[in-house]
């Protein structure tokens, strides 16, 4: 069975590919639609997953699924949320928003916080959502090279490293889209 992930992010395919069922064939946003660029406009990251997953249901009528992912802080109400991507500017980098995040905790004692991932599967016309999320705390100065976004700043509970300072592996076994991707392969390997 042929399935769209409406993404081009070279990684998140892969990582998807190696852990569906040998039945399945992903095929990327390119694949279906060519460089398309679809608009965020929801207000929570399962407002997102579900605008992208529609996006390209409605567009080629073939399966598909969606993911949106957030990091929300305890003591800033949740920012940045679902807007963890931009959350310095529209054309703000990675850097930019980490710093963002550790000027508005400075002084702050709560510093906890989570990465939750939302992923939209429409299969046959019928929307399944599935969510995984990984609990933590934001450290006050960046640790670790490796990862991308707020790795560096983002030590998961019970871990004494940062994302960024774990292999891949090790992160993807523990991470928020790991587990949600892991919902949506049991739910695909049941069918």
């Amino acid at each position: 069975m042929e399935i769209v992930f409406a993404s081009n992010n070279a990684h998140k395919l892969a990582e998807v590919s190696s852990k569906l069922p040998e039945n399945f064939k992903i095929l990327s946003l390119k694949d279906v639609l060519g460089d398309v660029d679809i608009p965020e406009t929801g207000l929570t990251l399962d407002d997102n997953a579900i605008i992208k997953a529609k996006y390209v249901f409605e567009r080629t009528g073939k399966n598909c699924f969606a993911d949106d992912t957030g990091l929300e802080i305890a003591d800033l109400n949740g920012e940045p949320g679902v807007y963890s991507a931009r959350y310095a500017g529209e054309d703000c980098s990675f850097q930019d928003n980490m710093d963002k995040v550790l000027r508005n905790l400075k002084g702050k004692q709560d510093r906890s916080a989570r990465f939750r991932t939302v992923i939209c599967l429409i299969l046959n016309g019928e929307q399944h959502l599935f969510e995984g999320q990984v609990d933590g705390v934001i450290l006050t100065e960046e640790q670790g090279e490796k990862g991308f976004g707020y790795d560096p700043i983002f030590c998961p509970n019970g871990f004494e490293t940062t994302f960024a300072e774990m292999t891949m592996e090790q992160k993807n076994a523990i991470s928020h889209r790991g587990l949600a991707v892991q919902k949506l392969v049991e739910f695909l390997s049941d069918l």
